[in-house]
């Protein structure tokens, strides 16, 4: 099978949460670039829509799923309606997730339950709709929402829980990738760096906050959505066959130094 071969996705099905919008959305496009179907797991009725409708666009089968990625039972919704598209569910991104910052002393517990419950809870009952599907077929491709502060400490922004929250997730995907390898089953992250867009990108400007991370990026610029897709493409595929457990740090060289 040549290279080219191996990347396609031609025929697969892929769920993607929080895709109606930002790096999800972003994502989805470029599964569905590669030839995936895609359902678009997404708890906003004004975006999901709107979302399916431009990825059916390009040649592919794309469906609205309205779900709340905190509730198993909406998540095997979703892995329900992907098997519908063609049978099988070949990769499941689980890219839903928000961010904190707030200093870990005015961090109130309802603070830390919501954090952890979309963050991390929300990628684990992901990977385990995945899961029976994808064991059935003797192989599947899982993506986490991971983050380069899973390694870092940022700052100047006061954001333990958050970075808390990504640690764990680059954690759980190693540790599935270890316990269901034997099913056939590929677990890795994506862990990007600042990315323009409605999270990060107003504050590049700020001098107390930009002006620091612009000093600490060896790019010194955000990265672009568009600069995700590829390893999210990659991981998905054939082409990334005896590649598990692994995260992917997309940041312009920013946790190096």
């Amino acid at each position: 099978m040549s290279l080219m071969e191996k990347l396609s996705l031609k025929g697969r099905t892929a769920i993607v949460t929080g895709a109606g919008q930002g790096l999800g959305l972003a994502y989805a496009r470029g599964l569905a670039e590669m030839g995936a179907n895609i359902v678009v797991a997404e708890i906003s009725e004004k975006t999901g829509p709107d979302a399916a409708k431009e990825l059916s666009g390009l040649g592919v089968k794309s469906i609205f799923v309205k779900t709340d990625a905190t509730k198993r039972e909406q998540l095997d919704q979703a892995v329900v309606a992907a098997i519908s598209l063609s049978g099988t569910l070949d990769i499941m991104v689980n890219n839903a997730g928000i961010t904190l910052w707030k200093e870990a002393e005015n961090v109130s517990q309802a603070d830390w339950l919501k954090l952890m419950d979309i963050n991390v809870n929300a990628v684990f009952y992901g990977c385990q709709a995945a899961f029976a599907p994808m064991k059935k077929q003797g192989k599947g491709s899982i993506i986490n929402a991971g983050s380069m502060s899973a390694h870092i400490v940022n700052i100047p922004q006061a954001q333990a829980s958050y970075n808390t929250s990504k640690a764990a997730v680059v954690h759980l995907t190693k540790s599935l990738a270890i316990e269901w390898a034997k099913f056939g089953i590929r677990v890795n992250s994506i862990s990007p760096g600042y990315m323009s867009g409605p999270m990060a990108g107003p504050f590049w400007q700020d001098p107390a906050i930009g002006g620091v991370w612009k000093r600490m990026s060896p790019m010194g610029r955000m990265g672009e959505p568009e600069e995700l897709v590829g390893v999210i493409t990659l991981l998905a595929s054939d082409a990334a066959s005896f590649t598990t457990g692994s995260d992917y740090v997309v940041d312009g060289g920013f946790i190096c130094p």
